[in-house]
């Protein structure tokens, strides 16, 4: 089958969408099936035939992103027609969530040209602080996000938290709930008898402190608020932050905060063995792939309340906290209260880790995830 994959970015850009579109596309490739990935220009597209047989750059401006840290790329008149010739091109269209303008383009293509198409959606709407943001976010997915819904052959949601959001929509056909794979080939917990403290200090984090794991976009629907209070609170704890954004963690000139800019697949691994918790306190999320990969690693992990309800089988191995994104001190609270608790039994969170790594190789899978979409396209 010639599948057609269209997202907003490329994999470069290290985004948890395109991330899981990277995914797929090496899922689709493994399992004999020709990809084309169509993205916008402004990061670099993937190089290795692994991924895909091809990519579409499509040209856009990105200033919006450049400007605010909302990722939300403007395709150029330019990409229209190239992006058509691509979908008269496929025997199906993949398209990575209704939000975003490539992807809304491709299904009303799609649509025009009568070729199969899935709408892949990943997140709800974002409650950003910002009241032009929030009513900005709220706008498109009433004029965008729940049309295009409506109208795909199929729609996929990648967490039961985001089905419920879109619940009262009617649908061409039922929706599919397919939870988004791991790599349990990279992301596992260290081996038995392995020395932690090692680990730690070769990534440079004290081997005596408990350490805080946060992963993600350093931006403000993440959370970066609550955590710079949790790190001002807890000076005795190791916080260490993996991600980039327009939100810079080295600024807060706190001792006790580890920036690791540079780190995306499987340079993040010996990060989540080190740790002893993963912190997650964002807002309007799916299910963000980060929680899977500290599943498969073994970690415990604190996250927003929502959040802790996306996939419901998960729902024993996370810790829901109240997320106030008006109140960071009433928040950052809560999340320290959660970890004092999972800190005081050190001795049995490591005992356990094992057995969350086992519940994630078991629950998630990109090439079972492929596979369905497949079925879904046939």
């Amino acid at each position: 089958m010639n599948i057609l994959m269209v997202s907003h970015y490329f994999e470069s850009h290290r985004g948890g969408v395109e991330i899981v579109a990277g995914q797929l596309a090496r899922a689709f490739t493994r399992l004999g099936h020709r990809v084309t990935w169509a993205a916008c220009d402004s990061d670099r597209p993937p190089g290795d035939r692994a991924t895909c047989e091809r990519a579409v750059p499509l040209p856009a401006n990105n200033l919006l992103e450049r400007r605010t840290g909302i990722p939300y790329p403007l395709p150029l008149p330019t990409a229209v027609g190239r992006l058509a010739r691509e979908v008269r091109a496929a025997d199906a269209v993949l398209v990575q969530d209704g939000f975003y303008l490539p992807c809304l383009l491709a299904q009303r293509c799609a649509r025009q040209v009568g070729k199969p198409a899935v709408l892949v959606q990943h997140i709800g709407t974002v409650p950003y602080n910002n009241p032009i943001l929030r009513l900005a976010m709220q706008l498109l997915s009433r004029l965008l996000t729940r049309p295009a819904l409506a109208a795909a052959d199929q729609v996929v949601f990648i967490s039961e938290l985001t089905r419920r959001h879109f619940a009262t929509l009617r649908f061409r056909r039922p929706p599919l709930v397919l939870f988004n794979g791991v790599d349990t080939s990279v992301f596992v917990p260290l081996p038995p008898g392995t020395d932690r403290s090692a680990l730690r200090q070769a990534l440079g984090l004290d081997p005596a402190r408990p350490v805080i794991l946060f992963v993600g976009r350093f931006v403000e629907k993440k959370g970066l608020q609550h955590l710079q209070q949790m790190a001002s609170c807890r000076p005795d704890w190791t916080w260490a932050l993996a991600g980039w954004g327009p939100i810079d963690p080295a600024a807060w000139s706190l001792d006790n905060v580890h920036v690791f800019s540079n780190r995306s697949g499987p340079t993040l691994a010996p990060l989540y063995q080190a740790a002893d918790a993963l912190v997650l306190p964002s807002v309007g999320e799916g299910f963000p792939l980060v929680i899977q990969e500290a599943l498969a690693c073994g970690l415990p992990v604190a996250c927003g309340d929502d959040t802790a309800t996306a996939d419901p089988a998960a729902t024993p191995f996370l810790v829901g906290v109240p997320v106030r994104t008006t109140d960071p001190t009433a928040t950052a609270e809560a999340f320290m209260a959660a970890f004092d608790a999972i800190l005081a039994n050190r001795d049995a969170a490591l005992a356990q880790r094992q057995i969350r790594a086992d519940f994630a190789r078991e629950r998630y899978s990109w090439d079972k995830m492929a596979g369905s979409l497949l079925a879904a396209f046939r």
